[in-house]
Order: C-alpha cells, then structure tokens, then sequence
C-alpha cells in the first residue's frame, strides 16, 4: 500500500493498516519539520476523537486537548452564546491543534516501525486501473524513482498528484468559489473569549478560535488578491477591535502576530472518489471552507473508512467496502459542504446599496434570530455544528 501525503488523512490510514499487520509506506513531499509544524484547524468532533481512540491513536489530545462547546455572536443587533454541547445531540469540540494531532501520528507510526520517506513528491499514479498501480516520484536530490503496491491512497490534496492522475473525463469535478476571502492569523496571545466569537460587521466578518492558552486564531474578512502582509500588525488588532466590538464587549488580549495566509473560501469535490485502485482522502477528496471546522474531521472519518475497506480486502478478500466508499464518504462531504454554505451565508452578506444586497443582509438578520430564539433552529445548529 502506497499513501500519498503524510496528513492526518493520511497518517490515520497508515497507523490503522500497520496496526493491521498490512505494509504500507507514506511518501512525503515537505520535510517532517514543515509537516510537525503546519499550523492548520483544532477543532475536532466527536465523531474524529471516536475513531482516534478507537485505534489508540488519541493519547496526546486525550492530555493536552480542551473540550469546547459555547459560541458567541457578535451583531450590530447585540451578542448572544449557545451552549452547544446542551443542544442537538449534546456533545462538544475538543481543541488540540491539527499539528500536534500530525505529530503525534506520525511519533505513533514510527515508534511501531512505519515507513515514511519524506521529501519525496509523487508525480504521478500510473495503471491505476490495472491489477498494480505504480507512483513515480522524484527524490529528494532530484533523481526518479517509483514505488508500485496493490492499492495508492491520495491524501495527498486537491493540488497533489493523485488528483493531477485521474484520467479525464472519469470523474466530475463539483467547484464553488462563495466570492469571501479571509485573512487567516496565528497570534502569541492568550484567547480574549472562553468561547468561538463570530462577528458580523458592516466592514466585514471577523473570528476568534482559541487554541491554546496562550495562542489563538483569529480571522479577517480581507479584500480578494491582497497580500497577506499588506496589513500591519497595528491595523490587523484595531480592525478586529473594530468588528469584534471590545469598545462594548471588553478588550482583546493583544500579542505578535506569528502566521499569516489568506485563504479564499472555495468548495470544491470530486466524484467518484475512486478510480481502480487510487482512492482519494482528505483534501483530495474535497476541500471545504474553514467556516464550518470540517476539513480535519473529514480526514479522519474517510481515513478509517478506507482503512476498514482496505483491510477486509486485503486480509480476507472482501471488496464490498471498496466498492462502497465512494459513496459512503460523499454523503458525509455533501452533508458537510451544505452545512458549511449555510455558515457562509450566516456570517457574510454583500456590502453594497443595490435590491439584492439589502434583500440579503436582511436574510442573514433573520437567521440570527433564530438562532438566538428558536430552539428547533438552536438543536439544528448544534447536531450540524459539531458533525459530519
């Protein structure tokens, strides 16, 4: 079995198949430094915590971890907190950074004596419709090379090469850009709120997400094309005090801004997810805006789908998990994507002074309300919120 990318799709799937006794290898393009210390999403459902201790795999969140369940918005109409893991099905997040849950899987790998090449970049599946599919590759100091296995995972992302390998006109290819673009921030400073903090604002959206205690993810609604440093460090803080209405609510905590990437939110999924013996996982299967926190959980739950199905064939020759994942994690990634369209919509609307803009800043002021009164609608949120 040869694993393309060495995330937590495709890190979960390797420490399940290992701990199956079935031969795997990871190839890596970025080094394990780059890997160990991406800094991506910390929330995790309860579903992806499951499946981690379900395979021994959730040790460190399970010491270092934070259960999370309150959000708190924030409008021009006042502020109010749901309580979600009293709502829907009753369960909360865990926070534990993605890059610690990366490092942890990987420590976990190896120490059971998985293989993983890093610096190694798939270029290409080939023969992935025959009976053994092989993956050219180039080493780290530039030489070809290939690998061939029964069976190629492509957790790899939407860019990477088991996507690039599909043959045209096998699959189709689902793709929205919702037109929002956000400024994406990592700050040295504790969180301001014991809570997630949506703000909507006549200048833009503006998030809070803790993720330890001292360092927290803060979002910007940001212009489309500007540079990711095109703000200071002052402006940055003065715009989320700005949108985040400390001058009502209370100061924020202020420190260095460490990391910054502007993301521009995109859905985007393909169909089937399999192709022979290439399956997609992860972000190569889809990728979803970080609006909802559903990427890594995603990962994870198709990880150990996969892992499942991979292993009822390759042990006991059962090939009916196989043929049913595709389906099986679509109707989780389209559940997931419905969701996360509606908290786009729930968190932006346009700007300008035209019928359609009013009609929709008009809309988006009737879903907070009910969400701030209704319990249906309350239960809704909660059950969607913290699923996939």
């Amino acid at each position: 079995m040869v694993i393309l990318g060495a995330g937590p799709a495709g890190l979960v799937l390797a420490n399940i198949l290992r701990a199956r006794g079935i031969d795997c290898v990871v190839l890596e393009r970025a080094g394990r430094t780059h890997v160990e210390n991406r800094a991506r999403a910390g929330f995790l459902a309860p579903h992806a915590v499951r499946v981690l201790d379900r395979h021994g795999l959730a040790d460190g969140l399970a010491r270092r971890g934070l259960t999370h369940c309150t959000c708190e918005f924030r409008t021009d109409g006042g502020r109010f907190r749901l309580d979600y893991s009293r709502l829907g099905r009753g369960e909360p997040h865990t926070v534990y950074p993605q890059q610690n849950l990366v490092t942890d899987l990987l420590a976990t790998y190896l120490h059971a004596g998985g293989r993983i090449h890093f610096g190694v970049e798939a270029v290409a599946v080939h023969d992935a419709d025959g009976g053994r599919p092989a993956v050219s590759v180039r080493t780290p100091d530039g030489r070809p090379g290939r690998w061939r296995a029964r069976y190629v995972a492509g957790c790899d992302g939407r860019h990477g090469a088991a996507r690039r390998s599909l043959p045209p006109g096998t699959v189709r290819h689902h793709h929205r850009d919702h037109g929002v673009t956000w400024l994406g921030l990592l700050a040295e400073a504790p969180p301001s709120l014991d809570a997630v903090g949506y703000a909507t604002h006549a200048r833009g959206f503006a998030g809070h997400m803790a993720r330890t205690s001292t360092v927290t993810r803060y979002y910007l609604q940001y212009e489309r094309g500007a540079a990711p440093d095109a703000w200071s460090q002052e402006r940055i803080w003065d715009e989320l005090d700005l949108r985040m209405r400390a001058a009502e609510y209370g100061p924020l905590r202020r420190g260095p801004v460490v990391d910054r990437s502007v993301i521009d939110l995109e859905s985007d999924v393909i169909e089937p997810l399999r192709h022979g013996a290439l399956f997609l996982a992860g972000d190569a299967a889809s990728l979803i805006s970080p609006s909802a926190a559903k990427g890594a959980n995603l990962a994870v739950l198709e990880a150990e789908l996969l892992a499942r199905a991979l292993g009822d064939a390759l042990v006991t020759g059962d090939v009916a998990g196989l043929d049913g994942y595709s389906a099986r994690c679509l109707e989780h990634i389209w559940r997931a994507q419905e969701f996360s369209y509606w908290m786009i919509a729930l968190l932006h609307a346009p700007s300008g002074a035209d019928d359609e803009a009013r009609f929709q800043r008009r809309l988006r002021h009737s879903r907070m309300a009910s969400l701030r009164t209704t319990r249906s609608f309350q239960d809704w949120f909660a059950e969607h919120y913290v699923g996939v």
